[in-house]
């Protein structure tokens, strides 16, 4: 399910190296529902994965400043559409774990796969241009 394949590479070694931790520890996420590990175990990596993409979204979004994105503003509203969902997924994850932690993995697995092969990509360019990659 969180598998990262070299199709998703964007061709920029941090922002691959950031990727595939996302996928890592989305993997991990599934790992601990899956195994019923306990809910503060759940509830530990959950906080760990919101932390990081939280780190990754600044960084892109660091970089896309940089090379003046012209998609910037768009860039970031999908940013905190995302952070706003995986906020209250990680909130009500304490009340219903099990339902609300599946919902949130297959969240993840889409808008991974989904941004990374389509918004993603649109910044490269850009970065390569003007060499901040």
């Amino acid at each position: 399910m969180f598998e990262w394949k070299s199709e998703y590479s964007v061709n920029v070694p941090s922002i691959d190296g950031q990727h595939q931790n996302l996928f890592r520890m989305a993997a991990e996420l599934r790992d601990a529902v899956m195994a019923g590990t306990s809910e503060a175990a759940v509830a530990k990596t959950m906080d760990r994965l919101v932390q990081y993409i939280q780190v990754h979204f600044a960084y892109e979004e660091r970089l896309m400043r940089v090379c003046d994105y012209p998609e910037l503003a768009a860039h970031l509203a999908e940013h905190e559409a995302l952070t706003r969902q995986v906020l209250r997924f990680q909130r009500d994850l304490r009340v219903r774990p099990q339902p609300i932690a599946i919902r949130l993995l297959k969240l993840l697995k889409s808008w991974l796969e989904n941004h990374i092969l389509k918004s993603d990509r649109k910044y490269v360019p850009y970065l390569n241009e003007r060499g901040v990659a």
